[in-house]
């Protein structure tokens, strides 16, 4: 198949939606399709509000239209609801070309830590943009479950999968930092709740992998802890094999993909019981959830590594692809009674 996956979140961005869509783009290829992925290279684009890092599309409309027509595909994606997600949408629409959509952000919780806009008016708005796909697919039941709670229907589950060549248990000596150490990977910004981390009572090391906007103002209000930037690949793994847990604070994550990349090195996970990490922590196994996220720090440092590597290799990006594949719609599926769905 040609399959069309249009997304605002693509490289240079760092984030967990580029790698679920990098590895999915890679692994259809290896299936055999043909895949293009329509992201905001090569647009003028302008800075996210709060997150300059990533870039929108500037206007897209005419450029991506003529790009999908070009490439011609049988199924089209659209997995963000930026500028490219909502130029693909009215593309699809005007053509009456049925398609597919996926939740990856939580962007109500989102903007309402940032601008008081009422959750259930950004929650309307993505109930009408994803209202007129085929299908909307979420990585977690917890997600589909809240998402249906808010009026969205034709949900559909894709999993994720973790790369378990790069990520694998290492050498603890590569950090000398004072042990227990406890890690955190991601993006360095408010909705990632990195204060309750910041803020725990905890022995040995707390230490944060990864960059973003508010870098800055928790360096300085926590100078104890260690801010390393973002790394990448195998020294991103590194950092992951020679900590102790992996602290996960966010209550907004869809997924948490780092969750299981750090499983995959021999991390037990500590996080609250919200969406996310109650689809992706066995709790007591690998990983201990709790309201608490001191007690499940503590308690995590106490399981046995070995359970969460072998966890984590049940999960694959090809499992995982071939859900994603299973649920695209061929383009001139009959659109119909969707759009009719959408009016209601």
């Amino acid at each position: 198949m040609r399959i069309a996956i249009v997304t605002d979140a693509w490289h240079p961005q760092v984030n967990g939606v580029v790698t679920t869509l990098s590895w999915t783009a890679k692994t259809l290829r290896e299936f055999g399709h043909e895949v293009e992925v329509l992201g905001p290279e090569g647009y003028t684009t302008f800075p996210l509000p709060s997150y300059p890092e990533i870039r929108l599309a500037w206007r897209p409309y005419r450029r991506l239209s003529g790009m999908i027509e070009e490439f011609a595909p049988d199924c089209i994606h659209i997995a963000t609801e930026g500028s490219l997600g909502m130029a693909a949408r009215r593309y699809c629409r005007r053509k009456r070309l049925a398609f597919t959509t996926s939740y990856h952000t939580q962007f109500p919780q989102y903007i309402r830590k940032r601008v008081p806009i009422p959750i259930n008016t950004s929650y309307a708005f993505l109930r009408r943009f994803h209202a007129a796909a085929t299908c909307t697919f979420v990585a977690t039941q917890s997600q589909q479950e809240e998402l249906e709670a808010h009026g969205f229907r034709n949900i559909v589950r894709w999993g994720r999968g973790v790369d378990t060549e790069t990520f694998r248990p290492g050498d603890k000596s590569f950090l000398d930092h004072p042990r227990p150490i406890w890690i955190y990977t991601g993006r360095i910004a408010a909705e990632k709740g990195l204060e309750d981390f910041l803020e725990l009572e905890l022995p040995g090391t707390k230490l944060l992998v990864g960059d973003g906007p508010d870098r800055k103002e928790l360096e300085r209000g926590w100078p104890d802890a260690s801010f390393v930037g973002y790394k990448f690949g195998k020294e991103l793994a590194a950092y992951m094999a020679a900590a102790d847990v992996f602290v996960f604070p966010s209550r907004t994550d869809t997924f948490g993909l780092v969750m299981i990349e750090a499983m995959a090195c021999g991390l037990p996970v500590a996080a609250y019981p919200v969406t996310g990490p109650i689809n992706v922590v066995e709790n007591g196994v690998t990983g201990v959830l709790d309201e608490d996220l001191g007690t499940a720090a503590m308690a995590a440092l106490k399981l046995d590594p070995s359970l969460c590597v072998a966890h984590a290799r049940n999960l694959s990006w090809p499992s995982a692809t071939r859900q994603f594949e299973r649920n695209l719609a061929p383009v001139n599926e009959t659109v119909d009674a969707v759009l009719l769905g959408e009016s209601k």
